[in-house]
């Protein structure tokens, strides 16, 4: 799924212009980018978390030359996938965490 795919299903299931779905679809990108770029996790309940990590530094490989290269740290956007949106994706998995915990 695509942007204007998303957008055409926001436009059918709320009655909205395309306009407005689409607006409203970018106040939530930009809302998440920028609450992340600040360090501030979002967290949707149920769907998943937003957050920066810092990367640290590391040695890595050319992997045309195989020459050592270092590799500066960084900080990276993350997101981690609630338990109900992994539920969604892959029901079994959520049956085999509920067993085990149950032992």
């Amino acid at each position: 799924m695509n942007r204007v795919e998303l957008v055409e299903i926001l436009t059918s299931k709320n009655d909205l212009s395309k306009a407005a779905a689409n607006a409203v679809l970018e106040t939530l990108i930009d809302t998440i980018q920028s609450a992340v770029k600040k360090g501030d996790a979002v967290q949707l309940v149920g769907f998943g978390t937003f957050k920066s990590v810092e990367r640290a530094a590391r040695t890595g490989k050319n992997p045309a030359t195989g020459a050592a290269l270092k590799i500066p740290a960084s900080t990276v956007p993350k997101f981690v996938a609630g338990a109900k949106f992994k539920a969604v994706v892959d029901p079994k998995a959520a049956k085999r965490k509920a067993e085990k915990a149950g032992k």
